[in-house]
């Protein structure tokens, strides 16, 4: 590790953090905070999630403002569930109701942000299992709250792999150790610290997140990682740890149109840049093999970002002042 990283990785780096909610309440300085959650199809885990949640939105001065649930086309009773647990629940299209809704987790966390009125918002996948979701929160709001400089906090933590009804202590995390730290080595070496920079768990402030594109799909996280090395610098990022981070693994062939997402979106933010469009839009071609034959199928990604949260803003009160 280089020096600077290491040196990062010691400054930067939270592992016993989860202090009291007392101590969070004195540190925040009058901060306000949403706690967001992305969900799709969720109903087996949310409710116990949101539960969990709810009580720090109680007492004469809660800790969190708010618990929301942004929900991205859910089938199953994901809404009814959440709401019943103790959610604001809101839909995507509700969340900008005059804009087009497209697929994908980088939509959904991006609505939130017009969904939501915390100074600091706080993410938190609807698919975890078996975690202290109040903790986790609080272990994500401490190094906001201690060091004025820090604008994002990703979370990490050890990754379980269950295959066949088998749990292995670790194996978790596979885009990540065969992608995206190889491709962060090589393009975006100032982040070779960050020990899950994937992860779905993260704190930071509303100020940066309006501030910045979202990208689609499943390459929002490490979007909103490298953006924030390029406008803020790497002191402007912590990480802190979480434990264990237990939630459903994806096959292989999920796990590889993720990749593809995420691999458009490290390289269109990596110098110099990198064409990722070139011969249409981005794709990637998987291999099934049914009855004796492999058959090829072709999964397109989004490779567009949605624009800062600002701009969007700042364009919707310059239309209304046209009108008038």
């Amino acid at each position: 590790m280089d020096d600077h990283v290491a040196d990062w990785f010691d400054r930067r780096t939270w592992h016993d953090s989860g202090g009291s909610v007392e101590l969070l309440r004195a540190a925040r300085n009058r901060r306000t905070v949403s706690v967001v959650l992305p969900a799709l199809d969720e109903e087996a885990t949310v409710g116990e999630l949101v539960a969990g949640l709810v009580p720090l939105t109680r007492g004469t001065d809660p800790l969190v403002g708010e618990v929301v649930v942004v929900d991205s086309g859910s089938t199953d009773r994901t809404r009814e569930t959440a709401a019943a647990a103790g959610a604001r629940v809101v839909t995507r299209e509700g969340a900008l109701p005059d804009v087009p809704v497209r697929p994908g987790k980088g939509e959904v966390l991006w609505r939130s942000l017009a969904a939501t009125s915390g100074q600091v918002l706080v993410f938190v996948d609807s698919d975890l299992v078996q975690v202290d979701a109040a903790a986790l929160v609080g272990s994500l709001l401490e190094p906001l709250f201690q060091d004025d400089g820090i604008a994002l906090v990703k979370g990490f933590y050890r990754r379980p792999l269950r295959i066949g009804g088998i749990e292995e202590a670790t194996g978790g995390g596979r885009v990540t150790e065969l992608t995206v730290r190889p491709l962060l080595a090589a393009l975006q070496p100032d982040l070779a610290g960050v020990v899950q920079p994937l992860g779905g768990e993260y704190a930071a402030t509303r100020e940066l997140l309006e501030s910045l594109p979202f990208a689609a799909g499943y390459g929002v996280e490490i979007g909103l990682l490298i953006d924030t090395l390029r406008q803020r610098g790497v002191d402007a990022i912590a990480q802190t740890d979480l434990g264990v981070r237990k939630h459903r693994n994806r096959t292989l062939l999920e796990l590889g149109v993720m990749a593809r997402q995420i691999v458009d979106t490290i390289l269109r933010r990596s110098t110099p840049a990198v064409d990722t469009a070139a011969g249409g839009a981005p794709s990637i071609v998987q291999f099934d093999r049914s009855a004796g034959r492999w058959t090829p199928r072709e999964h397109h990604v989004d490779g567009t970002d949605r624009p800062p949260m600002s701009v969007l803003r700042s364009a919707s009160s310059g239309a209304v002042a046209d009108r008038h």
